[in-house]
C-alpha cells in the first residue's frame, strides 16, 4: 500500500534507538526525509547512517528535549535543512524517581517535562512550518501505562496527560488543518532495551510476565509501532484526529511487578 509519504519531511525526537529509530526507518522506507534528535551523538550518527542507506536525506542534532531553547533550535534547523516540515513525532520519553515515597518534586517535574511539555513545545515550535503544509500531522508516542496502572505513578500520569494533550491540540489546531493523534505502545522488546535487560537478569520473572499479560505469548516490536505511526501520519487516515491508538497486542498489565 502506498501511504503517500514520498517526498514529505518528518521530525522525530528520541530517534536514535528503539521505537524512534524504527519510526525513522519506516518513514524513510516510504520516501520521507527525516530529522532526528537524541542526546547520544554516537547513537545519533549510527541511526542517521541507517536512514541514509534507504536513499533519503537525513538530518540529526544532539539535543535535550527538556531544554526548550535547544528543542526550538532543532526544529528551526530541521526545517531549514529539509526545506520544511510536514510531520512531527514526539517519541522521546521516560521517567525519573521511584514510588511515591521516594520520588521528589524534581522527579515529577522532570518526568512531565520529558513526556508532556516536550511534545507541546515541539508542536508549538513547528506550527509555523506545518501550517502551510497540506496534510500536516503529528503523533505523540504515549503508553498503555496512561490508563493501565503500574508502578511509578509519575510516568503513567504523564502518559495519560500526553493522550489528553493530543486530543486537545487536535481540536485547537484544526483551524490550521494539522491533525494530532497519539499511539500507546504496550511492552516493546528490542536489543539493549529495558525488557531485553530484564529478560537477561530475571528470566523467570520475564517469562511469567509474558504468560500472565501478553495474550500472544510475546512482547511487541518497534516495527509494529512504527507501522501504525506511519499510517496515522499518512493521508490514508485523513479523518483520524484526536485519537489514541493502542498498539499492545491486547496486553493486560504493563508491569512485570505484582500489580
Amino acid at each position: 500500500m502506498d501511504l503517500g509519504l514520498n517526498g514529505r519531511r518528518a521530525v522525530i525526537t528520541g530517534g536514535s534507538r528503539g521505537i524512534g529509530l524504527s519510526i525513522a526507518l519506516q518513514l524513510a522506507a516510504e520516501g520521507c526525509e527525516v530529522a532526528l534528535c537524541a542526546r547520544d551523538q554516537d547513537g545519533l550518527e549510527a541511526a542517521l547512517a541507517r536512514v541514509r542507506e534507504l536513499g533519503v536525506k537525513a538530518h540529526g542534532s544532539a539535543a535535550d528535549v527538556t531544554d526548550a531553547e535547544a528543542l526550538a533550535g532543532f526544529v528551526e534547523e530541521s526545517a531549514a535543512v529539509l526545506g520544511g516540515i510536514d510531520f512531527l513525532v514526539a517519541n522521546c520519553g521516560g521517567s525519573s524517581g521511584g514510588g511515591l515515597g521516594e520520588a521528589t518534586g524534581e522527579d515529577w517535574a522532570h518526568t512531565y517535562a520529558l513526556n508532556v511539555t516536550h511534545a507541546a513545545l515541539l508542536l508549538r515550535a513547528a506550527r509555523p512550518h506545518l501550517r502551510p503544509r497540506s496534510g500536516a500531522a503529528a503523533v505523540f508516542v504515549s503508553s498503555i501505562s496512561g490508563w493501565k496502572p503500574a508502578p511509578r505513578a509519575q510516568y503513567g500520569s504523564s502518559k495519560a496527560a500526553l493522550i489528553y494533550l493530543a486530543s486537545a491540540l487536535a481540536r485547537e489546531l484544526a483551524e490550521d488543518q494539522i491533525r494530532v493523534n497519539a499511539v500507546s505502545p504496550g511492552s516493546i522488546w528490542f536489543p539493549g532495551g529495558g525488557w531485553d535487560n530484564y529478560r537477561k537478569t530475571n528470566p523467570a520473572g520475564y517469562n511469567e510476565f509474558v504468560r500472565r499479560d501478553l495474550p500472544w505469548g510475546r512482547l511487541g516490536s518497534p516495527e509494529e509501532v512504527a507501522r501504525v505511526v506511519a499510517l496515522l501520519l499518512s493521508p490514508a487516515t485523513s479523518w483520524v484526529n484526536g485519537a489514541n491508538v493502542a498498539v499492545d497486542g491486547g496486553q493486560g498489565r504493563p508491569s512485570a511487578g505484582g500489580w
